[in-house]
């Protein structure tokens, strides 16, 4: 037996559970592949499990709501050099793992960003603020547990605009449902994924241009 020394065996040990903290973990359930890439070997089996129960909860639903063919395969990476929160690029799903160990509720992550894989609007992204707004959307309507997140929609502030994105941006499409067109949302997503989407769609779609549709939201942005 070849002799390593002390330093040698203990690098040898952590480079062989470094190896088995990335193995590939590949889930199949109702016709939707989820591929596990864990870089934390210290990560929380329980929260692992949660996120893969959210994405087989909410993916399929998403799928069939919004984009019939989007991608089947999807890729969890669980990064520990990542220091952002959690991004989305074609099938591939990046989570912080120092995110998500800290906040280990905000399970519906998950969510938003499985609504980008299913989004994919690929060059023709149209505006980012609609395309964030959309998937805070998604995960208001969607989400399994966002009390437990304490993560809810903001009250209307005058200093609000929808070019905030996110949960702002999400709420004035909330509104746009409710008192000007039921499935707004779904047909903003198909033009964004067909390439149709124009500045001009809001008109075309409600009769009205979307400042002003923000400014009937802000006279009245109850929802």
């Amino acid at each position: 037996m070849k002799y390593i020394g002390l330093f040698g065996l203990f690098m040898t040990l952590g480079l062989a559970e470094n190896s088995r903290a990335q193995a590939p973990e590949v889930l199949h359930r109702n016709g939707y592949q989820l591929t596990i890439l864990n870089q934390d070997q210290n990560f929380n089996p329980y929260l692992k499990k949660r996120m893969i129960q959210t994405f087989f909860e909410v993916y399929p639903k998403l799928a069939k709501a919004y984009n019939p063919k989007t991608a089947k395969a999807v890729t969890f990476i669980i990064d520990t050099a990542y220091t952002g929160v959690a991004e989305a690029s074609a099938n591939e799903i990046k989570f912080s793992s120092k995110y998500m160990t800290t906040h280990p509720k905000d399970i519906d992550v998950v969510t938003h960003e499985a609504m980008h894989v299913v989004q994919n609007y690929g060059n023709s992204m149209g505006p980012g603020w609609l395309t964030e707004g959309i998937a805070d959307y998604v995960r208001f309507r969607y989400g399994v547990d966002n009390a437990g997140a304490n993560w809810s929609l903001p009250a209307f502030n005058a200093s609000h605009s929808y070019e905030n994105s996110y949960r702002i941006a999400a709420r004035f499409l909330v509104w746009i449902e409710k008192d000007t067109k039921p499935g707004m949302v779904r047909i903003l997503n198909e033009e964004l994924t067909s390439h149709t989407f124009t500045p001009d769609s809001w008109k075309k779609l409600t009769g009205k241009t979307l400042q002003e549709l923000w400014a009937d939201y802000a006279k009245n942005p109850m929802i």
